[in-house]
């Protein structure tokens, strides 16, 4: 048994602090598994600066300007992309932390993304899981979307 002491108390240090109360009342976000990358690694400035019609292609950023925020890797670009994440993240993040807006507005909770399928509403930046979620969004009433995901959000994001 005295074998198996510190490492069933490193195990429970472990377990501990991941179910402490700073570790859960941060906001999830959708991030890959290995590495804790945001949003497939897309530049989440540059989406407000790209062609929106017809809409373009989502910017890949470089490990080389990452901005540690919400427990994940934001990637950019470039340093100005990544400046003006780091001097107002809020006005930069996607809505729902980068989880699909669609799931979250048919209740199927939270749903990670990988940065391709976007669209920006009143200058908020949606990501979506799919294609068809986003066209959903785009050619149904999205105002209406948006307040199914939200109440979503604030129940699962607790």
């Amino acid at each position: 048994m005295k074998t198996y002491l510190p490492l069933l108390t490193l195990l429970l240090a472990v377990v501990s602090g991941a179910l402490s109360p700073a570790a859960m009342s941060a906001e999830p976000v959708s991030k890959s598994r290995l590495g804790g990358v945001a949003i497939g690694g897309h530049d989440t400035v540059a989406y407000h600066q790209i062609d929106r019609d017809p809409q373009a292609d989502s910017v890949e950023g470089v490990k080389s300007y990452t901005v540690e925020y919400k427990g994940a890797k934001w990637r950019f670009l470039s340093k100005e992309s990544s400046e003006l994440f780091a001097a107002n993240p809020e006005q930069y993040s996607p809505a729902y932390n980068g989880h699909c807006a669609n799931a979250l507005s048919l209740g199927e909770g939270l749903i990670r993304t990988d940065g391709t399928h976007w669209e920006i509403f009143d200058d908020q930046l949606y990501l979506f899981y799919a294609a068809r979620g986003r066209t959903r969004w785009t050619d149904g009433n999205w105002e209406t979307y948006k307040v199914a995901s939200d109440a979503a959000w604030e129940a699962l994001s607790k």
